[in-house]
């Protein structure tokens, strides 16, 4: 049977109820069963209220005797029990509605869960779950352990349980006993959700827990290969698609390299010659470019650029932030020199009679090259002859956008792509999420650069800190200021920045200080960034707005305050805008203190080193896979059982049953991908 279907085969409910299911990932069967337990509780035996230890999760059954409100800092309800020995306990409920108060009528039986707590008034039990008794009847012991769901407020564990109950009766009896899988050794996938959801009281509650738990092991061997099998169709489809093909070293390409005023790293040579390779070839190239902060990734895209412009074709070059385009614009132009390639610039808040000849000059071919904002994939873009689109950092474009590129070629050709990205991919990550493109790193920075020299300093040093920047801009170099995040407001953030920028100003009254945040327009935005690398600006004070693109070799410090606020990805991102020269750079992160732990340990590898690959190791650590690839906006699809980097040393094991499966049972695999990839096939299918 399929495990697709929608929740209303086992359960009606409503808009409300559907709503809440969906927050949580659940709209499917699929995802009712695979909507695993945090933990599991024994509810199998009463404790009688005598045998009560402090600290103990417990279940009692008792006989209320009076409700009372108390009236302190706050009101709290303490409910009065009794057991059948005649031993007493206090419920306390810190928030609870009137309808709680009501329920707990004098004379009225139930069972309690709970922790139990010793005070000076005895034991007591805070907020614990409820199970009303029936005058007369017998409390009813589960012989199962019972399971607690994750959930949102509205969504109660007793809505889920009945649930998964529904879904179990309609599903288990329709799955086979064996299959492939259970042919390898694995637990039939009947058996395993049975004991995930409905684990019998002998089972030990930590096991259950634990990845190498053969009902979970199940699970995720069957997520993983049912991922890897994604991938594979992605690349049989690819090679089976047509693309212009561009032949390698065209003339204007060797024209541009020797114009350039600095020979080439090994490692960029090395990529350009893979992408050239690719881009030589009737299929479209799928390509991933990881390349650390300062590593020369932009020469490198525009090296494929040229190739697909000398072959009468049109590149895109696409940038999330409209500052960047402008920025890009300007470096490509100014590296491009003499070169007879037009480059045209396309973003959403130009204004109109520019767009109107923005559009009209790549609807006809006069534009070589277009560099521009999500704008290029808008409907009124009609493209000549593209051949290629180059993706500067792919995290921060949906993935249906990318693919909206498929409409803006001819009839059965496909696009080159080439995805650029300046935060490392740890191998497991890009084995499993970007595993339909082939991937190349750029694992060298220029010639004379110098590894970037970065300290942890508290807030409380603050002067010492203006001092220094102060230092170093009359020194004749420059320096960034980049504001805290504040909550998730932009406009609190650039108040912040607004009111640090006239502080310094302040306090370094010789120093030109420039400001530049979200909130202005883009001309403003692009006449202060032209102003600071023209150096009529000293000091640049600025949000996050800064983390991509902006580059002046001339500034050789960063300072980020409340450094802990930020993720690892974004710190590497913000010191990565210095050390663009020669100059030895340095990168303050100062903090508030006191740290807490992961906030210590994020500072700690910052301060160690500057390997990108590192560093995005121990994000994948600290952070998992789901929030440092942000899965909800580039619209791939998430793993629910498995785990990265948890379960990486498991793809090796899943590639090999999937080369079997592939082999041996065909029919098998579409099954696995239907019950496990749905969106991600529909994704790569688009």
């Amino acid at each position: 049977m399929s495990l697709n279907q929608p929740l209303s085969a086992i359960s009606s409910h409503g808009d409300k109820t559907a709503e809440l299911l969906a927050r949580c990932g659940v709209e499917t069967l699929r995802d009712l069963l695979t909507h695993l337990p945090l933990r599991y509780e024994d509810r199998s035996h009463i404790t009688p209220i005598a045998a009560l230890r402090d600290g103990a999760t417990v279940q009692i059954h008792g006989e209320v005797l009076h409700a009372d409100l108390i009236q302190r800092r706050k009101r709290m309800l303490h409910v009065t029990l009794r057991d059948a020995a005649g031993d007493y306990c206090k419920l306390v409920y810190f928030n609870f509605y009137p309808s709680q108060q009501k329920a707990f009528a004098p004379g009225r039986r139930g069972l309690f869960y709970g922790k139990a707590v010793w005070t000076m008034q005895g034991y007591q039990i805070h907020h614990p779950e409820v199970q009303w008794l029936a005058d007369g009847e017998t409390p009813h012991l589960s012989a199962q352990l019972h399971p607690v769901y994750p959930t949102v407020k509205g969504l109660g564990q007793t809505r889920w349980h009945d649930l998964i109950r529904r879904a179990l009766a309609h599903a288990l009896p329709q799955l086979p006993a064996d299959d492939p899988l259970t042919d390898a050794g694995y637990w039939p996938l009947s058996a395993a959700l049975a004991a995930l959801h409905q684990p019998e009281e002998t089972s030990a509650l930590e096991a259950l827990l634990e990845r190498n738990h053969p009902a979970r092991r199940r699970l995720i061997i069957e997520e993983l290969i049912a991922h890897q099998l994604s991938i594979q169709n992605a690349r049989q489809r690819l090679r089976e698609q047509r693309a212009t093909a561009l032949p390698a070293e065209p003339p204007l390409l060797q024209q541009f390299r020797a114009a350039l005023p600095y020979t080439l790293t090994a490692a960029q040579s090395r990529v350009c010659a893979e992408i050239a390779a690719d881009l030589a070839q009737a299929t479209p190239m799928l390509r991933l470019v990881q390349g650390d902060v300062g590593s020369g990734k932009t020469v490198v895209a525009l090296s494929a650029c040229l190739q697909a412009i000398a072959a009468g074709q049109q590149a895109v070059f696409m940038v999330p932030t409209e500052l960047l385009a402008e920025q890009h614009a300007a470096n490509i132009r100014r590296l491009l020199g003499a070169l007879p390639v037009r480059v045209a610039v396309l973003t959403s808040k130009m204004p109109a009679a520019d767009k109107r000849a923005c559009l009209q000059a790549i609807a006809d071919g006069s534009a070589d090259l277009v560099i521009g904002t999500h704008a290029v994939f808008q409907e009124q873009v009609r493209y000549a002859r593209l051949a290629l689109v180059v993706i500067d950092e792919q995290h921060r474009f949906g993935v249906h956008q990318r693919l909206q590129l498929q409409d803006k070629t001819a009839p059965g050709v496909s696009v080159h792509q080439l995805v650029l990205t300046a935060t490392p991919i740890p191998r497991t990550l890009a084995m499993s999420h970007y595993g339909e493109l082939d991937c190349s790193i750029i694992d060298a920075l220029p010639a004379g650069r110098q590894p970037i020299q970065t300290s942890v300093v508290s807030n409380q040093k603050r002067d010492a800190v203006i001092a220094r920047v102060g230092e170093n801009c009359r020194a004749g170099r420059q320096a960034y200021w980049v504001c805290p995040l504040i909550e998730e407001s932009d406009t609190l953030e650039c108040e912040n920045a607004e009111a640090t920028a006239a502080q310094l100003q302040m306090m370094l009254p010789d120093i030109r200080v420039a400001l530049l945040h979200g909130r202005m327009n883009n001309d403003q935005r692009q006449a202060t960034m032209n102003a600071f690398v023209a150096g009529e600006a000293q000091l640049l004070v600025a949000t996050t707005v800064i983390e991509v693109g902006v580059d002046v070799a001339n500034a050789t410090l960063m300072i980020i305050e409340n450094a802990e606020r930020f993720g690892l990805a974004q710190l590497h991102q913000l010191r990565g805008r210095v050390g663009r020269g020669s100059a030895q750079s340095y990168c303050l992160l100062m903090y508030q203190p006191p740290l807490g732990e992961t906030a210590q340990r994020r500072l700690r590898i910052m301060r160690e080193t500057t390997d990108g690959f590192r560093i995005a190791e121990e994000d994948l650590a600290i952070r998992g896979a789901g929030e440092l690839l942000g899965t909800r906006q580039t619209g791939e699809a998430s793993f629910r059982v498995a785990r990265l980097p948890r379960d990486g040393d498991l793809l090796a094991e899943t590639e090999r049953l999937t080369r079997a499966l592939r082999a041996e049972h065909p029919d098998y695999c579409a099954v696995l991908l239907a019950r496990w990839t749905a969106s991600r096939e529909k994704y790569l299918n688009a």
